[in-house]
């Protein structure tokens, strides 16, 4: 494959072409954020959940946003993404996004009489993995995190991720073939 160029990064790219978890670092890096969010979409895309981007709901002259929402099967996934690096307060700033997002999973649960799973994508690994009952996954991992909920599909595997998510030296267990699975090529 052609090397990704930056330019092809940051004027919206057919992700189509990311080969390899290097690929995949250097885009998601490289992406503005409209396309972060955009390339968490189209992760979830590739394990057969129906998604939309940057959807508005209102009620009451109340108005939400979301980032990303997910459908598969009976499991909605509202997916709020960060693509914040390097700053001293990332970690606070975190936990008031949890906060918030937690407040709009309500809010949307409440007008769809949905369960709403929500679920934070970060650029970067962050210090906690769980804040608030809200996994906070890094996009070079949501793959796999995808595929663990798979295994259980009831959509609590979340529960266990603090404690089960597999660290960088471990083996990887299964591939799908999308980077992010901890192998290096498709």
């Amino acid at each position: 494959m052609e090397k990704i160029n930056t330019l092809e990064i940051t004027h919206g790219m057919n992700f189509e072409d990311i080969e390899s978890i290097e690929d995949l670092e250097i885009v998601s890096e490289g992406v503005i954020w409209q396309n972060f969010e955009r390339l968490a979409a189209f992760i979830f895309e590739k394990n057969d959940f129906r998604v939309t981007v940057n959807t508005v709901k209102t009620y009451h002259k109340k108005r939400r946003q979301y980032d990303v929402i997910a459908r598969k099967s009976n499991q909605t996934f509202l997916i709020e993404c960060k693509k914040w690096a390097g700053n001293r307060y990332r970690l606070s700033a975190l936990k008031k996004a949890v906060e918030q997002h937690n407040e709009r999973t309500t809010f949307y649960n409440n007008i769809t009489s949905e369960d709403a799973i929500p679920l934070i994508v970060t650029l970067v690994e962050e210090e906690i993995r769980l804040y608030e009952g809200v996994p906070l996954v890094p996009v070079l991992k949501l793959n796999s995190y995808i595929h663990e909920l798979d295994k259980d599909a009831d959509g609590d595997s979340f529960r266990g991720y603090e404690d089960d998510m597999p660290s960088p030296d471990d083996e990887p267990t299964q591939s799908s073939g999308f980077p992010g699975d901890y192998e290096g090529k498709i």
